[in-house]
């Protein structure tokens, strides 16, 4: 019983880290104890600086792309906090469990549940991004109908991406129009556009973005660029539709012969029991 109790201990830890995570990062701001700012918040910036003693000097160079791909308006040091101090946590919580243990499974223990309290925030980010990826790649060939209808009418390229924003609901034209409010505070049009590309992690996006670039620096024709960048969208998006199709046919299969036959075959077994029994 007791190492069923540390290992559902180590994973209670990281799971809270990942809550932990996601509602600081999903906050449009970076959280601050404030003066009658409440318990709350005190204890988090409690666990910042806590983590930032033991967290590594140097996070990777591309975590803090990593989070922007993401959609996380979180710092890279300050994840790399709260990851040392859940795995602190976590091994303080997994401690007095692990003595009990068999063998070599209490050092185990002590190293294993830390280390995975450690990089399940890294595994939510990769699966973040790529949930992120998949929406933006669906709307991507409307997003770009729009662009391109608002590109033919006259409109700049930076109010262009604001209209796109303010007239789609996806988490792509979120972005456009975040980029169209750096463009109007002043920010070069070649940072903008990089900030888009780094925030968006469809694979259309790059394309979209070296075409605006080149709009922007060139001063080329957008009309055309977006028009082949919408319809290789939607044949992308229908090549994948037709992929998913052809893996969901064994899949059907399999189910009925494992649950839907048996089924049949018992129903007919009930029915001719009577007779067979006289």
């Amino acid at each position: 019983m007791t190492p069923v109790l540390a290992a559902l201990a180590g994973a209670l830890a990281a799971a809270g880290m990942v809550d932990l995570v996601t509602a600081i990062a999903e906050r449009p701001r970076p959280i601050r104890p404030r003066r009658g700012g409440g318990a709350p918040a005190l204890a988090l910036a409690a666990l910042r600086r806590l983590g930032r003693g033991v967290a590594p000097a140097r996070e990777p160079h591309d975590l803090q792309a990593r989070l922007d791909a993401a959609g996380l308006a979180l710092a890279a040091a300050d994840l790399l906090a709260f990851k040392a101090a859940g795995a602190m946590l976590s091994l303080l919580v997994c401690a007095p469990f692990a003595p009990s243990l068999p063998g070599r499974l209490s050092l185990l223990a002590l190293l294993a549940v830390p280390a995975a309290t450690f990089l399940v925030p890294d595994a939510w980010v990769r699966r973040r991004t790529r949930d992120r990826a998949r929406v933006m790649e669906a709307e991507l060939a409307d997003v770009l109908d729009l662009l391109r209808v608002a590109v033919a009418a006259g409109l700049p390229a930076g109010r262009s991406l604001a209209e796109v924003g303010r007239r789609h609901p996806g988490a792509l034209a979120a972005e456009m129009r975040r980029t169209a409010r750096e463009l109007e505070l002043g920010v070069p049009s070649a940072v903008a556009y990089a900030s888009l590309a780094r925030r968006s992690p469809a694979r259309g996006v790059p394309a979209l973005v070296a075409a605006l670039t080149r709009a922007s620096r060139h001063g080329t024709p957008l009309t055309g660029s977006l028009a082949a960048l919408a319809a290789e969208a939607r044949a992308t998006r229908a090549r994948r539709a037709t992929e998913h199709a052809a893996k969901a046919a064994p899949k059907i299969q399999l189910v009925v012969a494992l649950l839907l036959v048996p089924s049949v075959l018992l129903l007919v077994a009930a029915a001719l029991l009577p007779s067979l029994l006289g």
